[in-house]
């Protein structure tokens, strides 16, 4: 017989995630989506060459903090899952996943966890969720991670939520969803290891709204790749120059890129936020001039 906390106030994290370690990127992400407010909040721990951590269903947070710990310690995802159990009184509630730095992984699922639940692992990843609308959703899920193996870890694990939604999801319905990369130095500024840290609390279509942030993540903090780069001059040069003064910016107006366009051009990168993709080199990156175009996007 299933235990029932809801009269002692305690909040079940119903959920399905997803733990996965790319090799290639020396990246770690969890990837979230709930009917439950708010779950990024309590669900995802992640930390660059250590590993991460996806707790749930009756979450104990604390196995986030202390499970990295313990990773960072040397021990095995498997040694941690149970150590972590072991003092737990309510351990057959919880629902576990873990991938290390060397992306072993490692999942438990609590006898009494509402069903649909279970979890999948595999090499360097692990899906796993509770109150689902079957098992299908894990094995979407899975299916998923593993057809896109070139993709950014990032859209993998979006992707993979979203095959999990399309098999059925939590069978409540959705509210949050989430999205945690790590690597190093991979934060802004190179200051941390957060190098994607995106939180949907509350939203009628969470997982629509975790892929426009994320689109809006890369046109903000992604360097502009060689080929995106456009030379100023000519026409390019021309519109450039009018979009600067639409937008209420001074450029110069001689034949060539002179330093008063330049310092427009600076200022507007900087105002709109587009700091990262910024280069004092006499080009215009094509999505900030996407972006000129058209402010909408993405």
């Amino acid at each position: 017989m299933k235990r029932s906390f809801v009269k002692e106030g305690i909040p079940s994290v119903s959920t399905f995630s997803i733990i996965a370690y790319d090799e290639a990127a020396g990246e770690w992400g969890v990837a979230v989506q709930s009917k439950f407010l708010a779950a990024g909040s309590a669900v995802p721990w992640a930390a660059a060459e250590t590993g991460a951590i996806a707790t749930q269903s009756f979450a104990n947070t604390s196995f986030g903090p202390r499970g990295l710990r313990m990773l960072e310690e040397g021990l095995e995802p498997e040694a941690v899952l149970w150590e972590l159990l072991s003092d737990d009184p309510d351990r057959q509630l919880r629902q576990v996943g873990i991938v290390d730095a060397k992306g072993r992984s490692a999942a438990f699922t609590g006898s009494d966890c509402f069903s649909w639940a279970g979890e999948i692992t595999g090499p360097g990843f692990v899906c796993l969720g509770n109150l689902l609308a079957g098992e299908s959703v894990l094995a979407d899920m899975v299916a998923s991670f593993r057809s896109s193996p070139d993709q950014p870890l990032a859209e993998r694990l979006v992707d993979a939520l979203v095959s999990g939604q399309q098999a059925g999801g939590d069978k409540r319905g959705m509210q949050s969803a989430s999205l945690l990369i790590v690597k190093p130095n991979g934060g802004y500024g190179g200051f941390n290891d957060r190098a994607i840290d995106l939180r949907v609390d509350d939203h009628p279509r969470p997982l629509e709204e975790l892929s426009r942030l994320l689109n809006l993540h890369h046109l903000y903090f992604d360097r502009p790749r060689p080929e995106d780069l456009l030379p100023l001059e000519g026409k390019l040069l021309e519109e450039v120059r009018e979009r600067l003064h639409q937008a209420g910016y001074k450029p110069g107006d001689g034949e060539g890129y002179d330093g008063k366009t330049e310092q427009a051009l600076k200022a507007y990168y900087l105002t709109e936020n587009f700091e990262e993709r910024w280069m004092s080199d006499p080009v215009i990156d094509r999505r900030v001039l996407e972006y000129m175009r058209n402010p909408s996007i993405p």
